[in-house]
């Protein structure tokens, strides 16, 4: 059975620190490219960071650019989302996202269930 399991959420101060896993399951993971999404109350879910297979290509929301670094281990099945400088509005469910697309059809994607991280002195 296909399971993205996400851990490291909590409770932080603004301007600390937190990384977060996902731990991937019965896929072809390395094929896979891995995303972290947000959701905060009230708002849509959106895209955080993305790395493509192989690592080799990044990307970043323009409100996470520079504190946040994603990174995947294939070996592993895992990937990170190391998060520093954080602030309140960073507080968000945030879910770990496998996708990949085909030529012939339609895109496959797996979703995490979500981990909680709440920025808030």
């Amino acid at each position: 059975q296909v399971q993205l399991v996400e851990s490291g959420g909590g409770l932080v101060q603004p301007g600390g620190s937190l990384t977060l896993s996902c731990a991937a399951s019965e896929f072809a993971f390395s094929r896979y490219a891995m995303r972290w999404f947000r959701q905060a109350p009230g708002e849509e879910r959106e895209l955080v960071a993305a790395v493509t297979t192989g690592g080799s290509t990044k990307y970043y929301a323009d409100s996470v650019k520079g504190r946040f670094t994603i990174s995947r281990d294939d070996d592993q099945m895992m990937t990170y989302l190391l998060m520093n400088g954080l602030e309140p509005e960073d507080t968000a469910v945030y879910y770990c996202n496998a996708y990949r697309r085909f030529t012939d059809s339609n895109p496959i994607q797996y979703w995490g269930k979500g981990t909680l991280v709440t920025v808030s002195s």
